[in-house]
């Protein structure tokens, strides 16, 4: 009988999801079995569920320099954008509502603006640089006396460019007006302190952080008017009703510490090897860009244009050859549009469209850089013989 042999696999897409560690796993095993009361009851089964709820609370409360009290367990990233959004505009009184954000946000943002239209919310949707940072005095140009909302990413999800949060934050707080910001791929990643940057309000995302999908968790700011967007019972002070799911919350809670302890040397050491991808890629291929490489990132992602080559095709044929990364936001894979957030730096459609993301985490090592950098050259070589625009470099022959 033969043996098979399994071939080495390496995943380099980390923003668009995270494996489970085994460490949050094994706290929340016990809350699917013995510990299973609920969080709500007053018997000692539902105060064993309270107080794990509430440690967890205060772990992700710490993770970003919050209070526990205004900390907000949801079901993910985009329930807590929505929240925020929705819920606020919901809570304004203003006849007339106007919102700023930017053109490179998640969908989870752009899309809840755009539902915002549809009731008459008007929405300006700010540039950003060729580097994919938006300038604050931009945003200070685009607030009116009806703006109610400035929704910014702290960092952008396909190009790991952090916003100059902190500078818009003081905007925000001196023409009183509420501020958001979708954190989900800089939590864990880079120091997060929700009082530094001046947030009303901000969003993280279990699954990105070692956690299981299905769990996130909204800062709110004690004090800001925010209209709940589910009714029921008075769960999470009356902002998000329903049972806690006490298991997710746990491990949520358990990543958030993990990451916490481990956040100086996890991100020296992952942008390290993102760097080195980053320049021994530029110094084996020809005609390729790393895309907004000029901008403060956060160390573990890479955006990388390979000209003549689709970005879907190469994709596919990294995996074939074990190595899994992206062409952007998961929840945008096989959209025919190009991606808006590398139309708005500027790239023409043809180069959005050859453009590829390489997100690294904890896990990775100098063994899987050399693996991915042995397959990456040969997979975009063998591509660009199938087009017939591409001419091979007189010094490549």
């Amino acid at each position: 009988m033969a043996l098979s042999i399994a071939m080495r696999r390496v995943y380099l897409d980390h923003n668009a999801t995270t494996p489970v560690d085994p460490a949050v796993l094994e706290a929340m095993l016990p809350y699917f079995s013995a510990e299973f009361g609920n969080a709500s009851s007053i018997h000692s089964y539902g105060q064993q569920a309270r107080a794990a709820v509430e440690r967890a609370r205060e772990s992700v409360a710490a993770l970003i320099g919050a209070r526990a009290a205004d900390v907000v367990f949801t079901s993910g990233g985009t329930e807590a954008d929505n929240l925020a959004i929705f819920g606020v505009v919901d809570a304004s009184r203003l006849e007339h509502k106007h919102v700023v954000t930017t053109q490179i946000e998640h969908h989870a943002v752009l899309n809840t603006c755009q539902a915002l239209e549809t009731r008459g919310v008007e929405v300006t949707y700010v540039p950003v640089s060729a580097d994919g940072v938006v300038d604050p005095d931009d945003i200070r140009r685009a607030l009116r006396p009806d703006t109610l909302l400035i929704s910014v990413m702290h960092a952008n999800n396909e190009l790991g460019t952090v916003q100059p949060l902190e500078e818009i934050g003081r905007i925000a707080a001196e023409a009183d007006v509420y501020f958001h910001s979708d954190a989900v791929q800089s939590v864990g990643k880079i120091p997060v302190d929700v009082e530094a940057l001046g947030v009303d309000l901000l969003s993280l995302s279990g699954h990105k952080i070692f956690a299981p999908k299905g769990v996130g968790a909204l800062y709110v700011r004690s004090g800001t008017r925010m209209k709940p967007m589910f009714f029921g019972g008075h769960h999470q002070r009356d902002r998000r009703p329903g049972t806690e799911n006490v298991a997710a919350a746990v491990g949520l809670g358990k990543a958030a510490e993990m990451a916490r302890a481990k956040l100086p040397t996890d991100s020296e050491r992952v942008a390290q090897l993102r760097d080195r991808l980053e320049s021994e890629l530029e110094s084996r291929i020809p005609c390729i860009r790393v895309n907004g490489k000029n901008a403060r990132r956060t160390p573990n992602t890479t955006n990388i244009a390979f000209s003549y080559v689709e970005g879907e095709s190469l994709v596919i044929a990294l995996d074939l050859k074990g190595v899994a990364c992206s062409t952007g936001a998961a929840c945008s894979s096989g959209a025919v549009e190009p991606s808006h957030v590398l139309t708005a730096i500027g790239l023409p459609p043809e180069e959005a469209r050859a453009s590829l993301r390489f997100s690294l985490g904890a896990g990775n090592t100098s063994e899987d850089l050399e693996f991915a950098l042995s397959v990456i050259p040969e997979v975009v070589e063998h591509l660009r013989e199938l087009s017939p625009l591409y001419k091979r470099p007189a010094t490549a022959r």
